[in-house]
């Protein structure tokens, strides 16, 4: 069989995938960049839909509101994954030593992360809930608060109380990975340095960080993707508030074109989230070159 047809039959064979991903993905992206030229709403069938140009995106990148809903998951995005990224890491040196227990205990590690999302936000709601909460009660006892407390009632600590939720939930998969990249460590490596005097921390800066930083970039890069898109869990514990102090980028969008009905300002807003989050996805491939590279 010649090149050219080897090639045909490849076309072919991926013929099929095209034209789905084609219909699901690139046929509604282009259906959502187009809305938001205009002025379109959802309010009526039979609706008149005005050409407006680049208004929608002047209007998006000057609305304080969105600005401060953009400030908001940028400071969840690198909250929650640099937390996930330090109690990961340490999990993972604690789940890589030999101890009694140690497979009950990478068992045990992995539930939150198997939890569906929508199941671990409504059982951090009822642990946060202010009159039979379960934090409250433990706190109490233990003489830390005086009182009964609204977690999520107060707009400062709202989204910090969220982001405690979404780094228990997501961890686990970071120390599962870094735990996968410790293991390929050669023993040898790390008992040559111990003789040498090298001390734990050295061992860990000098050794187990280089060795496992490239499984580290893929992976703190694919929360950072999936914690800058979050809603799901923003709606469940707090739709968005209180007094929006925890509406993010995506529930923004959600409100513009749902709650609001303006779906031409409502695309424009999620084509700000999808070109920030494309953004992310390159800067996640540079990575991985880079890490290839390097290899």
């Amino acid at each position: 069989m010649s090149a050219i047809s080897r090639s045909r039959e490849k076309w072919v064979l991926l013929l099929p995938a095209i034209l789905v991903l084609s219909f699901i993905t690139v046929l509604p992206f282009f259906q959502t960049l187009w809305t938001s030229f205009t002025d379109a709403e959802i309010t009526a069938r039979e609706q008149q839909v005005n050409w407006i140009g680049l208004e929608n995106y002047i209007w998006a990148l000057t609305d304080p509101d969105f600005l401060d809903a953009l400030g908001r998951t940028l400071y969840f995005t690198v909250v929650s994954v640099g937390l996930e990224g330090v109690l990961g890491i340490a999990v993972a040196l604690l789940l890589n030593q030999q101890f009694r227990g140690r497979m009950f205990l990478r068992i045990i590690i992995i539930l939150p992360w198997a939890v569906p999302t929508i199941v671990n936000a409504v059982a951090w709601r009822l642990i946060y809930h202010p009159d039979y909460g379960a934090l409250n009660s433990l706190l109490l006892q233990l003489g830390l608060i005086d009182s009964y407390t609204s977690w999520l009632g107060d707009p400062d600590r709202a989204l910090n109380m969220v982001i405690l939720a979404d780094v228990w939930k997501n961890f686990p998969l970071v120390a599962y990975i870094a735990l996968a990249a410790m293991q390929t460590i050669p023993g040898d490596l790390l008992k040559a340095a111990a003789i040498e005097g090298a001390g734990a921390w050295k061992r860990f800066r000098s050794i187990t960080l280089p060795w496992i930083i490239g499984p580290m970039l893929v992976v703190l890069i694919l929360r950072t993707i999936e914690a800058f898109r979050v809603f799901d869990i923003i709606y469940v514990m707090t739709r968005g508030g209180p007094s929006d102090g925890t509406k993010t980028a995506s529930f923004y969008v959600y409100q513009e074109y749902f709650s609001y009905l303006r779906s031409g300002s409502g695309a424009s807003y999620a084509v700000l989230v999808a070109g920030i989050s494309a953004v992310l996805i390159l800067a996640y491939y540079a990575g991985v070159r880079r890490d290839q590279r390097g290899a």
